[in-house]
């Protein structure tokens, strides 16, 4: 307990690319949705936009070691970067693969491929695909090969010599218990004593980890352990063109709900912990960035209720049964998610602040 690891989660995709400018507009990157956010009901804290390290592009070094730095200061472990690849097609890889030949930037690192597809929806379903996320037991080993380069690295996390990485959604593969059995086999043909490999415990992955090959999973927030949600309040206007069509007999139906982070935050303090899955927490969250509707909005988040929520999780988590001290925060820079401890305008570094209170100083 006295020796908690926080893992932030990382977006890589402050750069532009030229898929993006393809499917999204010349110059396209995450701040693009971020700017254009607004308030969908009184109260409504958006947009989010970045404070201390401002618009940043990901492609300059200083940018990712301003990044590092303010991590250490607060007492982030490392990284775990999101990782984009469609049998052998990479994505938003040039962050970390420019970390990997700079020795400055010294912040240790894990990966979490987000395997599922790349569509207009931002949601990984099937409709308007931009890339489709194949599965094959060749590529698999290809796969592997590749991560292995990165694994190789002094600065890869590990696990008593097993280098960490995540899978985003397990449920997706045809047979996952054969794609781990040949990667585990090639990292041990590379020198490692194995794989610590896990997955983000969240809707449907709601399976023990052993059970389908893994090692451990851990808490992605917000999941399906949700409270009841509200839809938003409606303007006078709104209201009136509700009557008008439920007088019309044209269904009605409320697309936009918010949560509220109190009882959310409530809610997961009341749930046992499980052994074999780490903690995890969200500072906030709030996707309406991206989604004008079906968006999740978990509404009222302060530094004070994220600091409540961290102390808990120390002080109730099952530390002494877990290989690890593993605490997964998602995430670092999930601007467009509402869901970062970077300092934004709002709250400056409070978020932060909060962290290494309940991590370092207590």
């Amino acid at each position: 307990m006295d020796n908690i690891k926080p893992i932030a989660i990382y977006l890589p995709q402050f750069h532009p690319i030229r898929e993006n400018d393809t499917w999204w507009g010349k110059g396209f990157t995450e701040w693009t949705n971020v700017t254009k956010a607004q308030p969908r009901f009184e109260g409504h804290y958006q947009p989010h936009l970045p404070a201390d390290l401002g618009f940043y592009d990901l492609r300059l070094e200083e940018a990712r070691l301003a990044q590092e730095q303010m991590a250490k200061d607060y007492g982030i472990q490392g990284f775990c970067y999101y990782h984009y690849w469609f049998n052998g097609k990479k994505l938003l890889q040039e962050p970390l693969d420019r970390k990997l030949k700079n020795p400055k930037e010294n912040l240790s690192f894990m990966m979490c491929w987000a395997n599922e597809n790349w569509t207009r929806a931002w949601d990984g379903l099937d409709k308007e695909v931009l890339l489709k996320q194949e599965y094959a037991f060749e590529d698999d080993l290809v796969h592997i090969n590749h991560l292995i380069n990165y694994f190789k690295d002094d600065r890869y996390i590990k696990v008593n010599g097993k280098p960490v990485f995540i899978i985003y959604r397990p449920s997706l593969f045809p047979d996952i218990e054969k794609t781990i059995a040949i990667w585990r086999k090639a990292v041990k043909d590379a020198g490692f004593p194995d794989l610590y490999i896990g997955f983000a415990h969240k809707d449907e992955n709601q399976f023990k980890p052993a059970s389908k090959g893994f090692d451990f999973a851990f808490e992605f927030h917000p999941n399906s352990n949700c409270p009841a949600r509200t839809p938003f309040p409606r303007t006078f206007f709104q209201k009136a063109i509700r009557k008008i069509r439920k007088k019309m007999r044209i269904k009605v139906k409320d697309l936009n709900y918010f949560i509220d982070y109190s009882n959310y935050v409530s809610k997961q303090m009341r749930t046992a912990y499980k052994e074999d899955v780490y903690p995890g927490i969200t500072p906030m969250w709030d996707n309406s960035a991206r989604r004008h509707n079906n968006s999740i909005i978990i509404h009222d988040s302060t530094p004070e209720k994220y600091k409540n929520w961290l102390s808990h999780i120390k002080q109730n988590y099952p530390w002494e049964l877990v290989e690890e001290n593993f605490l997964f925060i998602n995430a670092w820079n999930e601007w467009a998610e509402g869901n970062h401890l970077e300092p934004c305008q709002k709250w400056g570094t409070a978020y932060l602040e909060a962290t290494k209170e309940v991590i370092i100083k207590t």
